[in-house]
């Protein structure tokens, strides 16, 4: 009787330190999932710094320069429900930069551009381990145990936002 209740207790104190381990290994996971978008944030924000300075060169026409600095000024003040769409129209501007990238004289400029093409690189990579963070979350918290015991608390899903897919 008394090996059985021991037994039983045994169980239950293994079983409490499985979903504690479990809980925080999603804990892990989440905090992977905002430091990773924290990172892909501050890329954006140098991207959209860069791209003004861009907008406002001697060499950029009018009519790009004007496109070019309201994406960039709409990317950098973007609320989090505006912000894919604020992104996909600063990188298809930045396009527009791109294909007359051959005009650009050297000096200032092709530093300039230079500059965005190494962000761009850096940014591509930040939405991998951004997207990736956010997939191991997912598939993490869609496990039957970490339902049914709530394992996840109150911490929104972890999401991705449609501008990920587009290659910058």
């Amino acid at each position: 009787m008394v090996e059985s209740i021991v037994a039983a207790i045994f169980l239950i104190l293994v079983f409490g330190w499985y979903l504690s381990f479990l809980a925080s290994r999603l804990d892990a996971l989440h905090h992977r999932v905002e430091t990773s978008w924290a990172h892909l944030d501050s890329l954006l924000q140098r991207r959209a710094s860069i791209a003004l300075e861009i907008a406002h060169l001697e060499s950029i026409d009018p009519a790009t320069s004007l496109i070019l600095t309201a994406a960039a000024y709409q990317a950098r003040e973007a609320n989090i429900v505006e912000r894919s769409d604020a992104e996909i129209l600063l990188s298809q501007s930045l396009k527009l930069i791109s294909e007359d990238a051959a005009e650009i004289p050297s000096g200032i400029e092709s530093e300039l551009l230079s500059s965005l093409m190494a962000i761009t690189e850096k940014i591509a990579v930040g939405i991998t381990i951004h997207t990736e963070a956010v997939n191991s979350a997912r598939h993490l918290r869609n496990k039957a145990i970490f339902k049914t015991f709530r394992l996840a608390g109150h911490a929104p899903l972890p999401m991705r936002y449609s501008f990920e897919d587009d290659i910058l």
